[in-house]
């Protein structure tokens, strides 16, 4: 997950990734440009959070909230951790 420290919506996701028992790695492009710049050419997108899971860009929070709702989010973390 490629984050800032000022970015709510980064919180958001790392607090619905915990209460799911998810782990992750995080990125923070604000302390890092090439990590911005890696973000944006894997991502095309240059707002944050940007959520992979694995390979698969699962794009940002509410991205990530409308794969949940629509019940798609579970199997691909369920893969990931196979």
């Amino acid at each position: 997950m490629y984050t800032t420290a000022i970015c709510p919506y980064c919180v958001a996701a790392k607090n619905f990734l915990k209460s799911k028992g998810q782990a992750w790695t995080e990125v923070r492009i604000d302390l890092d440009p090439a990590e911005r710049e890696k973000m944006i050419g894997k991502a095309r997108r240059t707002s944050v959070p940007q959520i992979f899971v694995g390979d698969t860009h699962v794009g940002g929070y509410d991205d990530m909230i409308a794969l949940h709702r629509a019940g798609k989010l579970e199997p691909l973390l369920a893969g990931a951790s196979a």
